[in-house]
């Protein structure tokens, strides 16, 4: 093949250290675009961006030219310096690790409305339940010892 396809599509999921309620929606309303800004200035086009009040969702097709960890140190350390310059949220920061999960096609529309009802979820679930049930759900080994940072 004289050329390279390649359409990997992840959500990825990151929290705020010690999982504090940093993102009101008006912080929300500011962040998730420009999360959107950074995704598709690496090329990793973003289908659906949302969360909670201590954490983000991200679903977005993965450049074939960036690796994974990269490509959300970028997102972490970028929008990190960014929160932190608005002068309500000098403290903040984001957890140290990650989740992401890989999306077949025929799965965006469930993780898009997934991520769209966030708010939903979230009258019932906290986010330690919505991140072990995400890990059980993709047979995904963890240690519960060292998920919270």
């Amino acid at each position: 093949m004289g050329q390279s396809l390649v359409k990997n599509y992840v959500h990825v999921v990151f929290a705020t250290k010690g999982r504090k309620s940093f993102i009101s929606s008006d912080i929300a309303n500011k962040l998730y675009p420009y999360l959107n800004g950074i995704c598709n200035n690496m090329n990793c086009y973003p289908q659906l961006i949302g969360g909670h009040v201590n954490h983000v969702h991200i679903l977005c097709h993965l450049s074939k030219n960036v690796a994974l960890s990269k490509f959300i140190e970028q997102l972490k350390s970028s929008s990190s310096r960014w929160l932190k310059a608005q002068e309500e949220l000098m403290d903040f920061s984001w957890q140290n690790g990650y989740s992401a999960f890989s999306v077949n096609n025929r799965g965006l529309n469930n993780v898009r409305e997934y991520i769209a009802n966030q708010h939903v979820h979230h009258r019932r679930l906290t986010y330690e339940e919505e991140l072990r049930s995400l890990l059980i759900e993709n047979e995904l080994p963890f240690d519960e010892r060292f998920l919270w940072d």
